[in-house]
């Protein structure tokens, strides 16, 4: 870290976590000849912050977060600045009815959104292949799978009748269109990462956020964050193949 400190020459320093960001964030704080102290901001994604945030925070110049109730994490005497969460410019250049066309949606039509992260998610996968059907008698579905069960996908997409298929639009990934995808949907189902305490209160956007359940606490505690202020509804990730489709329908049908 030492090193790399001294190659760089850094002005400014930004922390979001990480146990490699624990021994950088120390050296930084080591006087060095000819060396000027960079200034330091950790910033905390989620709700809760991790144990190298918590450590790095200590010995930063400045904390922001994304949410209020990041300060309870920390000493009273360590001031987290709410910010949010930040947004790709992107994300928010898209209209409605822009989305619905690039997307090739049918206007009117309710459109779920549904996804897992860059990777996916297999459970939240396997809970949608199973009901697509009668979710799609009702109405269209943006699928973003991973490329982990992108064959797996497209092979139970070739199972749906001809009418049926029109109405699912599958992905292994969206970047550029990910804007889009949000812009255009009715409600979402999704991880509960970081990025849903920006985007979905960004767009308004209802969300069904099931945590994954083998990440600490974290995206329980997002999850529960947007749930106490209506924002969404968490479903456990061992009950999606038992309610996923009613809850779906539920909140479709609840304008």
């Amino acid at each position: 870290s030492l090193r790399i400190l001294r190659r760089f020459r850094p002005d400014a320093m930004l922390f979001t976590g990480g146990y490699v960001a624990v021994p950088m964030a120390v050296a930084a704080r080591i006087p060095q000849p000819g060396l000027r102290r960079p200034q330091s901001l950790s910033f905390v994604p989620d709700v809760e912050p991790g144990l190298a945030l918590k450590v790095v925070a200590r010995i930063s110049d400045l904390v922001a977060g994304s949410t209020d109730e990041t300060q309870k994490f920390f000493p009273t005497n360590r001031i987290v600045k709410v910010t949010g969460y930040p947004l790709r410019p992107d994300l928010v250049r898209w209209d409605k009815g822009a989305a619905q066309k690039v997307l090739g949606l049918e206007p009117g039509l309710p459109t779920l959104l549904v996804f897992g992260g860059s990777k996916g998610a297999r459970t939240i996968n396997q809970a949608l292949m199973a009901i697509l059907p009668e979710l799609l008698t009702r109405m269209q579905v943006i699928h973003l799978s991973g490329r982990l069960d992108w064959e797996a996908v497209q092979a139970n997409a070739r199972l749906l009748s001809a009418e049926l298929s029109g109405r699912y639009h599958a992905y292994a990934y969206l970047h550029d269109e990910m804007g889009a995808a949000l812009v255009a949907a009715d409600l979402a189902v999704s991880r509960a990462g970081a990025s849903c305490l920006g985007e979905f209160p960004n767009f308004g956007l209802p969300a069904i956020l099931v945590p994954y359940p083998h990440a600490w606490r974290y995206q329980r505690m997002n999850a529960e964050y947007l749930v106490q202020r209506r924002a969404a509804v968490l479903l456990p990730d061992d009950e999606l193949p038992t309610k996923l489709l009613p809850l779906v329908l539920g909140l479709m049908n609840d304008t």
